[in-house]
């Protein structure tokens, strides 16, 4: 079978090996990232777009070797410059399905204002920050996600930092889609990372991933079968929050807080939180929920299509400036109303 674009051009059928190129994969054995490689080639053939659609980018970490490994387009850029040259390559080919790939140290440390503007412009890419609380590939220093007390080669007596929380900080900085997934969960990552890639707008999947030599065992409350149940909730839009290994267990909301509550005793599900995933104040709400005191939500917290993405109001102006300037030459449009001749003083 083949799929078809929206000019009726017919598509080869991609299978996931199709996007996995010629190069050795070379990471850690057990390194989470083969897990989201295999997940991203899923989700990618699955599209119904060409591989010369797509463009893989990366800035420095051991994510960024991304680009390397799909058989598309690609560029690895420089530290924390992914955002940027992303961005750039957008608005030359607004037709490209531009995705970025890469770690929390190297998007959220210097790469943090670049990562901050590309949302707020709302740019019509696809950002996975792979997330494992450490810098890996410098051979684990802390990173800005690492937890308060967090003792690494760079602080060995513990971090006094307090760690950034990439939803929160992608929502405050004005996403429209954020979304949170697991690396060894493949089928929630399929559903959550296919969203994105879809969505049009500057679009946010963060991935609690393993990194099994610096840090290994950081999110595995949240990944591991028998822990996972009691430590974060599935977020389903329309659906109440419930969660537990017997789903006996539900979030409610308490005045201006959100409380777990216990299912049962004359407590129902009618009075659970519904998710609703165009609600801001309660996505804003779900991304401070931590773990342990609360269930960590996964999945869709927030998507808000209905602002038009940079890319394309940038393409608009440019046609009304093609329009509004039409004839006029290169040394005209320079020259402009504002410049005059200076000519001999006069006596």
């Amino acid at each position: 079978m083949t799929t078809t674009q929206t000019n009726d051009v017919p598509l080869p059928t991609y299978k996931p090996k199709d996007f996995a190129s010629d190069q050795e994969v070379r990471w850690c054995p057990g390194c989470g990232d083969y897990a989201v490689l295999k997940g991203v080639q899923k989700a990618a053939s699955a599209l119904g777009r060409r591989r010369e659609d797509f463009v893989f980018i990366s800035g420095i970490g051991c994510a960024a070797r991304f680009p390397y490994y799909m058989n598309t387009y690609g560029m690895h850029t420089i530290h924390g410059r992914s955002p940027a040259v992303a961005t750039g390559v957008k608005l030359a080919n607004p037709k490209l399905q531009v995705c970025i790939v890469s770690g929390d140290g190297d998007l959220l440390s210097i790469g943090g204002n670049h990562t901050m503007h590309a949302i707020r412009r709302n740019i019509d890419i696809t950002v996975l920050l792979l997330n494992n609380r450490i810098y890996g590939l410098t051979k684990g220093q802390y990173s800005p996600t690492s937890e308060v007390g967090k003792k690494t080669k760079s602080t060995p007596l513990g971090s006094l930092d307090f760690p950034i929380n990439p939803l929160s900080l992608a929502l405050g900085a004005g996403c429209r889609f954020i979304a949170r997934t697991l690396d060894v969960d493949l089928k929630l990552f399929d559903e959550v990372y296919t969203r994105a890639l879809e969505f049009r707008g500057c679009s946010l999947v963060e991935v609690y991933q393993d990194c099994n030599i610096f840090n290994h065992g950081s999110f595995f409350y949240a990944s591991q079968k028998d822990t996972k149940p009691e430590n974060t909730v599935l977020l389903r839009h329309g659906e109440p929050m419930v969660f537990g290994k017997d789903n006996d267990k539900g979030l409610r909301r308490k005045g201006e807080n959100i409380e777990v509550v216990q299912l049962g005793g004359g407590v129902t599900e009618d009075e659970l939180l519904i998710h609703d995933e165009t609600n801001l104040m309660m996505a804003h709400m779900l991304t401070e929920l931590a773990h342990p005191e609360f269930p960590e939500p996964m999945g869709v917290l927030y998507a808000d299509p209905t602002d038009p993405s940079y890319d394309k109001l940038y393409g608009d102006q440019v046609e009304e400036a093609k329009r509004r300037y039409e004839g006029q030459t290169l040394e005209s449009l320079i020259r402009g109303e504002n410049t005059w001749t200076v000519g001999p003083a006069k006596r």
